[in-house]
């Protein structure tokens, strides 16, 4: 009589993913704050300062060992890094901000909400023969949906709804829609690079993005800045003091978490995660406003906070033994 089937074991790295994911919505939360802190300055002028900073950075870190971390890099390597670069960093950034300010908070943050769902579905499709059903995973996508949804009808019940300009409104969904393809482009390209080279560290990884995006926000440093409005040398020392610090905070030590969190997790597991970055962006919004939630914000956190509870619990399940 043979023995019985060993269960398949859980995923090893379920925790210490888990953690980075969390980690990384914490400091990428902070992004939302730019607006309001810098409110004179335009999401192009602010894009580009954040990652020429983070350029800056991320070369100075990696200076000491330039050659043994770019040892590994071919041309193909290069060209994903500058790719990247631009759907999750720059591209995103200018497209999120620019639908925030033309069809406001509420429709943008419904619409780039999703983002959680399509990277869970992109990642089912992708591992369909070892991790959990898409059919399982509907229930946690749905409560993510709802979670942001209430998110947005509470902006709107609160007046920060669509633009009374169509066209700005129009404008500003078609950015909203164009940030959402970005970062799913991003997150589900990034996660396949970091799975084909698992040589290069995650830590290396994100401060070679950071070494690709600072040289994409030089270019672009001439059009954001040449012919802006004036402002005081105070004003252009706080821009660049704030910048810097988002740079650091959400760019170099967010993308490393997240790197980290893509590495050790399923990608139907890891797209669940950036909810978090809405979670925190909440927390930190009501901590600017010094204000507790309200009834439907609450509910929305609850939604959110259950759907990736909810996820993790069935990529910690063992999987079934029979096949499709």
């Amino acid at each position: 009589m043979s023995p019985p089937a060993p269960h398949p074991r859980t995923h090893p790295g379920l925790a210490g993913g888990v953690a980075s994911g969390v980690a990384a919505g914490a400091l990428w939360g902070l992004v939302f704050l730019a607006p309001q802190l810098l409110p004179d300055f335009g999401a192009l002028q602010q894009s580009v300062a954040r990652y020429l900073a983070y350029g800056v950075l991320a070369l100075a870190l990696l200076v000491p060992r330039w050659r043994r971390a770019t040892a590994p890099l071919g041309k193909a390597e290069w060209r994903a890094l500058v790719a990247l670069s631009l759907l999750g960093n720059l591209l995103y950034f200018v497209l999120l901000a620019s639908a925030i300010h033309a069809a406001g908070g509420a429709a943008t943050a419904l619409i780039v909400g999703l983002v959680p769902v399509v990277v869970t579905v992109a990642g089912v499709r992708r591992h369909h023969a070892s991790g959990p059903r898409l059919r399982a995973l509907a229930g946690p996508c749905v409560l993510s949906v709802l979670g942001m949804a209430l998110v947005a009808v509470d902006a709107v019940r609160a007046g920060r709804g669509l633009s009374s300009d169509a066209a700005s409104s129009i404008g500003g969904l078609a950015c909203a829609v164009g940030a959402l393809v970005s970062w799913s482009a991003y997150s589900v390209g990034n996660a396949r690079w970091l799975e084909r080279r698992p040589d290069i560290s995650s830590r290396d990884w994100s401060l070679l993005t950071g070494v690709a995006t600072g040289a994409l926000a030089l270019l672009l440093a001439l059009p954001a800045f040449l012919g802006g409005p004036a402002h005081p040398g105070p004003a252009w020392l706080r821009f660049w003091v704030l910048s810097s610090g988002l740079a650091l905070l959400a760019s170099v030590l967010g993308n490393a978490c997240w790197n980290r969190a893509s590495r050790l997790l399923p990608l139907s597991l890891a797209g669940q995660m950036i909810v978090f970055e809405t979670v925190f962006a909440l927390l930190y919004g009501f901590a600017w406003e010094r204000r507790l939630p309200g009834p439907v914000e609450l509910l929305a956190i609850a939604c959110l906070l259950a759907g990736v509870l909810c996820c993790a619990r069935l990529h910690a399940r063992p999987a079934p033994l029979h096949a499709d």
